[in-house]
């Protein structure tokens, strides 16, 4: 008879506190400074493998017309056809397919991010999870904070507007950072 024990899974399940979570983003403005915004309507699970990272997953889904800028007709343009077409593609998804160890306690989470109904993968560079801890509420929560950059136009993000000084009006490269705090499921 066989008396060994296997060692058991430490598998739990987070849910994305929208109220303490943002998706932002920054691009270019006319090649001189960045343009900052944020959507305010962020959802989503960890299932977290705390004694394997490897098997831990992240699945986040973004409502497009929730984005801001703080300039009303520049939100307009953005959720017009010429860039996310809110009407006909309400939502942006990132579902990870495998999560690394990188370094100096950094992880790397590889997914597919979908943004217009074109998906690519992407890495985020990302600090956390955090460790547990319990709020005036009585729930438990972590946090992460990730970051990549994409190019947009291989999300078919390609509206631009030539400069007369030269160059144009929005730049390719946008950096997208997640602040998120989870509550346990």
């Amino acid at each position: 008879m066989n008396t060994a024990t296997s060692p058991t899974t430490a598998t739990t399940t987070w849910n994305i506190d929208p109220a303490h979570s943002s998706a932002e983003f920054k691009v270019k403005h006319m090649m001189i400074s960045h343009v900052k915004g944020q959507f305010a309507k962020v959802t989503g699970t960890l299932t977290l493998d705390e004694s394997n990272l490897a098997n831990s997953r992240v699945e986040a889904l973004i409502e497009a017309g929730s984005l801001e800028t703080r300039d009303a007709q520049r939100d307009a343009h953005l959720k017009s056809a010429d860039f996310f077409d809110v009407e006909k593609f309400p939502t942006l998804s990132f579902k990870s397919t495998r999560i690394n160890s990188a370094r100096d306690g950094e992880l790397a989470i590889e997914g597919d991010l979908t943004i217009r109904s074109v998906t690519r993968k992407v890495v985020f560079s990302a600090e956390g999870p955090t460790l547990p801890a319990k709020d005036p509420w009585g729930n438990t929560r972590v946090g992460a904070s990730a970051t990549t950059k994409i190019s947009r136009k291989d999300f078919g993000l390609t509206w631009n507007a030539a400069l007369e000084s030269g160059g144009v009006l929005v730049g390719d490269e946008v950096t997208i950072t997640l602040d998120v705090q989870f509550v346990g499921a």
